[in-house]
């Protein structure tokens, strides 16, 4: 079989740079484009770093990894989808909109987005989705390092969705006055709430704190290194090509 040929857009960037790696170090991946606007000219492992997107193309990419911002990733995305690569995203911010229009347009080839590629965050998910319906309250806990832009975290944001769309048994929040405005966190679906730290030192981690009368579940996922969330992705380049259309998440190739 074929190695299968991929390019990484955001190359320069700390996830962009271990995709890079991650990439190169697989024997069925070859890494044959690297784009990144910020450092077009560099070198990352015998490549030059491009400008432009058309270097995807003219390296005839099979997949492409986006981990850059949702501004940049709405331009990507609908490029890859016109020019036949199948994309694999990392990319946080996303509306649900945006990805009812990546629907519309990845047709000839396909789509996985994640929250998360670290595999433990995925069984996290899951596993918080699973207790969701035994459990009368529940919020959640997310903390980064302190250069991360968005929050909370899609991680957090997915997690309360399948939380919520497992249960609508929920107790209504008690509080009646903040001492502090917003010390009680985001109220996210199913007034499940959500509490972001940002704090230097931290890579990525989530706590799910699940409540019922005289006791209380705590799922906890951390990755301490960015090459926690290298297998997920290279499992992505590997089988996003199986899956048809817009994938979300990685538990279809998990089979979880």
């Amino acid at each position: 079989m074929s190695e299968i040929r991929v390019g990484v857009v955001g190359a320069s960037g700390r996830m962009g740079a271990a995709v890079c790696d991650a990439v190169a170090a697989d024997p069925a991946l070859a890494l044959v484009a690297a784009v990144d606007l910020h450092a077009a000219g560099n070198q990352t492992h015998g490549l030059t770093v491009a400008a432009e997107l058309r270097a995807l193309a003219d390296a005839g990419c099979d997949v492409v990894v986006d981990f850059t911002v949702a501004e940049a990733a709405r331009v990507t995305l609908p490029w890859l989808a016109m020019h036949g690569m199948h994309a694999v995203v990392g990319t946080t911010g996303l509306s649900d909109a945006d990805v009812d229009g990546l629907r519309g347009v990845f047709s000839g080839s396909n789509c996985l987005i994640a929250a998360n590629f670290a595999i433990s965050a995925v069984l996290m998910m899951r596993f918080a989705e699973l207790a969701a319906p035994f459990f009368e309250t529940a919020e959640i806990i997310e903390l980064h390092h302190d250069a991360k832009i968005d929050a909370p975290s899609g991680t957090a944001v997915a997690t309360a969705r399948r939380m919520a769309a497992a249960s609508d048994q929920w107790a209504a929040d008690p509080t009646q006055h903040e001492v502090y405005p917003g010390s009680r966190g985001g109220v996210g679906p199913a007034g499940i709430h959500l509490h972001a730290v940002r704090m230097r030192g931290m890579v990525a981690h989530q706590e799910v704190i699940l409540g019922a009368q005289g006791q209380t579940l705590t799922i906890r996922q951390d990755s301490y290194d960015r090459a926690s969330f290298m297998p997920g992705v290279v499992l992505a380049c590997k089988r996003v090509a199986d899956h048809p259309g817009v994938t979300i998440g990685l538990d279809a190739l998990l089979g979880v």
